[in-house]
């Protein structure tokens, strides 16, 4: 009797026989698959699906939340700076020399589906028909003038995004900037049931296009490493990386903290900074920097016990959250990445295809690795420093006149009284960037605004100005076209309203 013997064996090595079958299981396709490489794409994909089978053997090993919340404890006061302490320090008159050992990295896989857009999100028009990859390059290009420096520019893609990325790249030929690109892995989905991958080869066009995936920005160390960039950096004599999501328009190269890094007070240098931020209400799910096992540790919500996610979601308990602007020694990779001493928790994403196949993909997050480098650093900087463009919701906060545009960076216009940023909720009917950009004429005056929502068919005319706290609900069936020149303040807008032109 099978089950009988089972019992007898014990709960562990019942596990233990499963994972190893799941394991040789896995091997057998991921062969199978790899034999339908062609040659110039062999050696390329071995890399790929050995990188995905070290992930699934730790997913095998590795159950439930990575966290044990006890011993989660407040990181030590001094390792988290505030940044006013940083910038208090000043600059060196060599500030040139110490740009030229920087690198700026952007993570440029993701593409603008959620925002309704086709092809990569970095291509997505966001301020006077500027992409965020044109303000990018903009950016680096105004320091390397002012300085006199040569900080490049490298862009993680995806495959997803890499051979639309480099048809863009052509127009950048006579920028000031150099810019390199490598591509992050392409691991194989696999389905929720079997935990067998449900791609038969290493196509990944037309109907395979739903077998493969990303994983994650954690890949950034081992593809950066595996494509020979890394090594060719160092050699050029640059120290360190500060790598930003590329939809983070505040994610600016800061002069402050790349000094800090490289002349550090007491005179040890750290490995790696994450930049942090004070949380608000919008934030309570974002990650944040712990002590933990006397190391600082990056926790995620998706690593907390169930019975603690309202404590972590505590403003007062953890007050700062991870903004993914981080600054990381390229030494320091290239040490750990050789030593395979990397350590990431493995994120567990479930997916539903369009068929409604259930799939889940493993995923790591580049500021988990954090524990892994020695004398790693917390900066708490100003809000201004996270920009991030996930909604048609924050476009319109880019867009409006709350902030102003030089070089390719934007800044909190001085006429805004306050420095909070407005809170802007969107209905559906504006979640594509077309339909949004059709539903304003021009982007309203913002700058007394604190709170805007708005639901349904709305439309907005030429040069509304929005103030105080504005909701506006057009009911199902019905349809608001606000006038142009309109000035709403603290104002509830709800039915029917249209004015026609007489």
């Amino acid at each position: 009797d099978f089950s009988k013997a089972m019992s007898q064996a014990g709960p562990s090595q019942f596990q233990e026989v499963i994972r190893q079958e799941l394991e040789y299981s896995m091997k057998v396709e991921l062969d199978k698959i790899l034999a339908t490489a062609p040659s110039n794409e062999l050696e390329h994909t071995k890399k790929d699906l050995e990188g995905f089978k070290k992930l699934f053997h730790r997913f095998l090993q590795e159950k439930g939340p990575s966290v044990d919340w006890g011993k989660i404890q407040r990181p030590p006061e001094d390792s988290i700076q505030p940044y006013e302490k940083i910038k208090a320090r000043g600059l060196p008159d060599n500030i040139a020399s110490v740009l030229n050992k920087l690198v700026v990295v952007k993570l440029n896989g993701g593409l603008g589906t959620s925002m309704g857009c086709k092809g990569p999100k970095s291509l997505i028009g966001v301020r006077n028909e500027n992409t965020f990859l044109d303000l990018t390059v903009q950016q680096i290009e105004h320091l390397n003038k002012s300085y006199n420096t040569d900080v490049p520019l490298v862009l993680m893609n995806s495959f997803n995004t890499d051979d639309d990325t480099k048809k863009i790249l052509q127009k950048y030929s006579h920028s000031r900037v150099k810019i390199y690109t490598f591509n992050q892995s392409r691991y194989p989905r696999i389905n929720k049931e079997t935990l067998l991958p449900i791609a038969k080869d290493v196509s990944y066009s037309g109907e395979n296009t739903e077998c493969w995936y990303p994983p994650g920005h954690g890949d950034i160390y081992g593809s950066f490493y595996n494509s020979g960039l890394l090594d060719n950096l160092i050699a050029e004599g640059k120290e360190y990386i500060f790598v930003s999501n590329i939809d983070n328009l505040g994610a600016t190269v800061d002069l402050y903290i790349l000094n800090h890094l490289m002349n550090p007070p007491n005179g040890k240098r750290c490995e790696f900074v994450m930049e942090v931020t004070n949380k608000t209400r919008a934030d309570v799910k974002g990650g944040t920097l712990t002590q933990y096992e006397n190391k600082l540790r990056l926790v995620e919500i998706a690593q907390v016990p169930k019975a603690h996610v309202d404590e972590f979601k505590s403003v007062s308990k953890f007050k700062i959250f991870n903004t993914n602007n981080l600054w990381i020694a390229l030494s320091a990779i290239k040490r750990l990445q050789e030593k395979n001493a990397i350590d990431m928790e493995i994120i567990v994403n479930p997916k539903t295809l369009d068929g409604g196949l259930n799939v889940i993909q493993l995923e790591t997050a580049v500021g988990a690795a954090i524990k892994s480098f020695e004398n790693s650093l917390g900066i708490n900087v100003p809000r201004s420093r996270f920009l991030p463009v996930k909604t048609t919701s924050d476009l319109l906060l880019v867009m409006s006149n709350l902030y102003s545009l030089n070089a390719g960076s934007l800044t909190m216009s001085e006429k805004r009284e306050f420095p909070t940023v407005p809170l802007v909720k969107l209905g559906s009917s504006f979640t594509k960037v077309q339909d949004y950009l059709r539903r304003f004429e021009s982007i309203p005056d913002m700058l007394e605004l604190d709170h805007l929502t708005v639901s349904g068919d709305v439309t907005f005319g030429k040069n509304v100005s929005l103030k105080g706290t504005v909701i506006i609900i057009a009911n199902h069936g019905d349809r608001i076209d606000i006038p142009a020149g309109a000035l709403l303040e603290n104002k509830i807008v709800s039915g029917n309203l249209r004015i026609l032109d007489h």
